[in-house]
């Protein structure tokens, strides 16, 4: 597949249940060679949304597209795009390797294709035991293993990190980057920030079926840097200050004297202040944090779409 190939579509997506919009007018791109948060809290929309990718569900209307293709028309769709949506969908009386081998011929593999994700995903010690006495955490594993049967250069796993321990989350994130690395086109879904921020490069963020955010986790965190919002009498000697310090600041044009400092704390913005002689008439600071700065999003008072889709 060319790179293109692998860039998942989501164009005006909605889908109801009866009286409840599950998906509302979604749309975003999820791009090869890069990890992508899927996120919003429980309930917003996001199996139903790639469930829809996976043709498991009908859009009410929209398009949910792989490589230009909705998922019914993909010629091999195990070749090219690997889903681990349910981590307990296995049979308990077989074991790991047995799992793997009955999906092998679908997927279009030998036999020893089986093992060697076991040994891809750290199960090989388990390969022999039953499916039914496995960890939640070890069921994650091997249904990331069933996704990679067929070596598929796209990725949708719906909360993988569920069930792991700090070890395994751990090994979860070096590994998915290095699936990403290889060009691969990764979405991961999760309802909490904190499991995924050091994973992804990129965060779609879906709230009651709705997205609220879409742009790099860099641009994401930037709107969780610690912001001073200051005022003064004397505007000029502000400016200076603030030209001075190197501070980045979003001016109020409907009020002259009065900024918005990025990045810097109360403190420091005080002191600089006190030794320049420029008289402050308000010093309030403003830390939300990321995941402070996610629940925001996601909140039910947040229904304005907050940065646009890449």
């Amino acid at each position: 597949m060319s790179s293109s190939d692998g860039v998942i579509e989501v164009a005006h997506l909605s889908k109801s249940f009866g009286a409840v919009r599950a998906v509302d007018d979604l749309t975003f791109q999820v791009q090869p060679g890069r990890v992508t948060g899927f996120l919003g809290p429980n309930g917003a929309g996001k199996t139903t949304t790639l469930r829809m990718l996976l043709g498991l569900v009908s859009p009410t209307s929209g398009s949910a597209t792989i490589g230009g293709k909705p998922y019914h028309e993909l010629r091999q769709p195990m070749r090219t795009v690997g889903a681990a949506l349910e981590a307990a969908s296995f049979h308990p009386g077989r074991t790991a390797l047995d799992h793997l081998r009955v999906y092998a011929p679908q997927a279009g593999v030998p036999d020893s294709r089986a093992s060697e994700v076991l040994d891809l995903v750290g199960l090989s010690f388990a390969a022999n035991r039953r499916v039914g006495g496995f960890s939640l955490g070890m069921r994650q594993r091997l249904g990331l293993a069933t996704t990679l049967l067929a070596d598929p250069p796209v990725l949708l796993l719906d909360e993988p990190a569920n069930g792991l321990d700090p070890e395994g989350i751990r090994w979860l994130r070096v590994f998915l980057r290095s699936l990403a690395a290889q060009g691969r086109t990764v979405l991961v879904s999760s309802h909490v920030l904190s499991e995924v921020e050091q994973t992804v490069d990129d965060v779609i963020i879906i709230a009651r079926g709705r997205l609220v955010h879409s742009s790099t986790l860099d641009a994401l965190a930037r709107l969780a840097l610690p912001r001073v919002r200051v005022a003064s009498p004397d505007v000029a000697g502000l400016d200076a200050l603030v030209a001075q310090a190197g501070w980045e600041a979003a001016a109020d044009a409907s009020s002259p004297g009065r900024v918005e400092l990025l990045g810097v704390d109360a403190a420091a913005v005080g002191a600089a202040a006190f030794a320049a002689r420029v008289e402050l008439s308000e010093l309030t600071p403003h830390d939300p944090g990321l995941e402070q700065t996610f629940l925001s999003l996601t909140s039910p008072a947040q229904d304005a779409t907050t940065g646009g889709a890449r």
